[in-house]
């Protein structure tokens, strides 16, 4: 089982960037003995964290290590800031394009990982469920799988946004950096709806959704929406939802169940 931190410069970011790993590329025979998920390639999770957060959250704070050697999944958690992992017009702001494209081409190349689509998988939590959502329908020919925990899936909110809006936890020009001009953001690229809208329009390979969110979480709301929406595209997605915050309490419940739906092969 090798982990560590790894640097290297992003054209996307214009700087170093570093990223953690979980590769179970040496797990020891009395885990691998019998164990069906070592008689296939390893597939590959690409693991975001949420706002305020950073790269090693999940590793500090949840079984992914254990899950990982478990079901020979190789686990890559990069860096995305406060960025909602979305490319913005500034210079060094293309979070979507560095996740979605040049770090997975990057880890592929240097770890020897498979470059098939249904091997290619990308979850989150909090503003890294909603990343993981737009970046996996941004770039839906490498991703075939979504997890998304608790996903600050606040597009419907910032549309009402005016200057001096201040949450607690950002404020207004935050928010319009990101997102865009907050008038305009329901229609933008940078709304997950209108990715979903532009696959079906084309006919192209829709990734499949595993959404949970706890009924005690403030994003409760906005998790309800985008089912919703979902279900009025008739977009297959699995939906889970019980007691539960906004914490590693909950998101700790439904990892590895997210991870054995991902797995899962279709016959």
């Amino acid at each position: 089982m090798a982990s560590g931190t790894f640097d290297f410069f992003s054209g996307s970011l214009r700087r170093f960037v570093s990223f953690r790993f979980i590769l179970p590329n040496d797990s020891p025979v009395f885990l691998t003995e019998g164990n069906p998920c070592y008689e296939r390639p390893m597939k590959t999770l690409y693991l975001l964290h949420g706002y305020s957060g950073g790269n090693a959250d999940w590793i500090l704070n949840s079984q992914i290590w254990d899950l990982s050697s478990k079901y020979n999944l190789c686990v890559i958690c990069p860096s995305g800031e406060n960025s909602f992992y979305l490319d913005g017009p500034q210079t060094g702001r293309n979070y979507a394009t560095y996740v979605g494209e040049e770090l997975v081409a990057y880890t592929r190349k240097t770890f020897g990982l498979s470059g098939r689509r249904e091997d290619t998988f990308i979850g989150g939590l909090s503003m890294g469920g909603f990343g993981a959502i737009h970046t996996g329908l941004q770039f839906h020919d490498t991703f075939s799988k979504i997890f998304a925990l608790s996903s600050a899936l606040i597009i419907h909110n910032v549309k009402t946004m005016q200057p001096g809006f201040d949450d607690g936890m950002a404020n207004y020009e935050y928010y319009r950096m990101v997102f865009g001009e907050p008038e305009k953001v329901v229609e933008s690229r940078n709304n997950p709806e209108t990715l979903v809208k532009e696959i079906l329009a084309e006919k192209g390979a829709m990734p499949e959704f595993y959404l949970a969110v706890g009924t005690e979480d403030f994003l409760y709301k906005e998790n309800q929406i985008f089912r919703e929406f979902l279900e009025s595209q008739k977009v297959p997605h699995v939906y889970k939802e019980g007691p539960g915050a906004h914490d590693f309490g909950f998101w700790n419940q439904h990892l590895e169940p997210a991870i054995q739906w991902m797995l899962e092969e279709k016959e």
